[in-house]
């Protein structure tokens, strides 16, 4: 089943009919998911569960949510493929506001978080290629059919542990790293999903330019409107994903 995690200014998926939420009790806290089944796209009459990342309402921030919780309970509940959208910071200066991207690799800059579901024995997985090709390419198929939606294939996420955002000092080491963009959720997120073989990828969206790229400083009402375009881009996106 097709999982969609909604991130900053995804709090609902407006395409889910019939639906039903509940919280979801696992062995590492629990999690509010919603059940419907989907209209109005490719998808049409499939089952489909959506996990609000923050909470409902929305209330943890990016290094107080409970990621194992949230993953865990998405596995008891029957997902076997996720879509997450995260809203990103620009790194690359070439990315602009409301730009759609699917990240093919992730760079950690996390600490302190709950990295694993194994603390009490060694696994080790394989997160050379984090994201899920089969996902990425269904995604990337779908964002050539939306109409005026600027889009990237390719991009390096590079995750920070927030909750405020970077300097431009810190920017510049990103794009120094090779990151393209900037977020706060991404980790541990696709490892916890990769850990228990859940196919997992990102559809991302760009809110702001990256702290110092354009020399202002970040506009955080602007983000609000960008989140609002990038919001209608996703939907559009998920509605031609075809599973």
């Amino acid at each position: 089943m097709l999982a969609i995690i909604g991130g900053t200014g995804f709090n609902e998926f407006a395409r889910l009919k019939d639906k039903r939420g509940s919280t979801v009790a696992t062995e590492f806290g629990s999690a509010y998911i919603e059940k419907g089944i989907l209209e109005g796209s490719s998808l049409e009459g499939m089952p489909l569960l959506f996990l609000p990342r923050h909470g409902n309402p929305p209330r943890f921030p990016p290094h107080t949510i409970n990621y194992q919780a949230n993953i865990k309970a998405l596995q008891l509940s029957g997902a076997d493929e996720i879509i997450a959208v995260t809203a990103v910071g620009s790194v690359d200066p070439g990315l602009k506001v409301g730009e759609l991207i699917v990240p093919d690799q992730i760079i950690d800059y996390t600490y302190g978080r709950k990295h694993t579901f194994f603390d009490e024995e060694i696994h080790h997985i394989d997160f050379s290629y984090p994201f899920a090709a089969p996902i990425r390419e269904k995604l990337v198929s779908a964002l050539g059919q939306v109409p005026d939606c600027p889009h990237q294939t390719t991009g390096v996420y590079g995750c920070t542990q927030g909750p405020r955002l970077e300097s431009a000092a810190e920017i510049r080491k990103l794009a120094t790293d090779g990151c393209t963009i900037v977020g706060m959720t991404a980790m541990p997120e696709a490892a916890l999903a990769r850990e228990l073989d859940i196919a997992y990828a990102q559809l991302s969206y760009v809110v702001n330019p990256g702290a110092g790229i354009n020399d202002q400083a970040i506009d955080i009402g602007g983000i609000t409107a960008a989140l609002e375009l990038g919001m209608k881009r996703v939907v559009a996106t998920i509605a031609l994903y075809e599973s």
